[in-house]
């Protein structure tokens, strides 16, 4: 005899309001972490001099873009979860590592900011997917791809410094 029971509806269901607001909290301050990193990377991607930047101007041209991509997705699945994607005025700026060094030629400055943010990135991420792994396989998935994203970033810059480090300019 068949039963009208239908499938779980996981963090959507009602029951699960209170984790799916905490989630969303979460995606929240992923969401501004990119932004502003999008913001520092275009930044220190224009402002540095000299022969040594062009290799880490070029990079963080292109992780710009990844990084935007990377909010978007964190926007719509705030939305998707019930949230309401946050505007401009509920941003807090928390990125003084990036900011752009006195010596615009300071290429380690920018090198150990693009760590430190990719770290922090990567703890938060980490936040996330432990929180969601049992309750929300969806925003797990979703970051788990992205924390492969800011590994890899951070990895390269890792790289970045020790070239330096080796050189004696770090």
């Amino acid at each position: 005899m068949a039963t009208n029971t239908s499938p779980s509806q996981g963090i959507l269901s009602p029951e699960r309001a209170s984790e799916r607001e905490q989630v969303v909290e979460m995606l929240k301050k992923a969401y501004f972490m990119e932004l502003e990193t999008v913001v520092s990377y275009i930044t220190n991607s224009t402002n540095p001099d000299g022969v040594r930047a062009q290799e880490i101007i070029e990079s963080l041209k292109g992780d710009v873009q990844e990084e935007l991509g990377h909010a978007q997705e964190f926007a719509s699945r705030i939305k998707e979860l019930y949230g309401v994607v946050p505007g401009s005025l509920e941003f807090t700026p928390e990125q003084s590592y990036l900011q752009p060094p006195e010596q615009q030629t300071d290429i380690v400055h920018v090198i150990k900011g693009v760590i430190q943010a990719e770290t922090g990135a990567i703890e938060h991420y980490n936040k996330i997917i432990e929180f969601t792994e049992e309750i929300d396989p969806v925003t797990n998935d979703m970051v788990i791809a992205i924390l492969r994203d800011e590994e890899g970033h951070r990895r390269l810059f890792e790289g970045f410094l020790r070239e330096y480090e080796v050189e004696g300019l770090a």
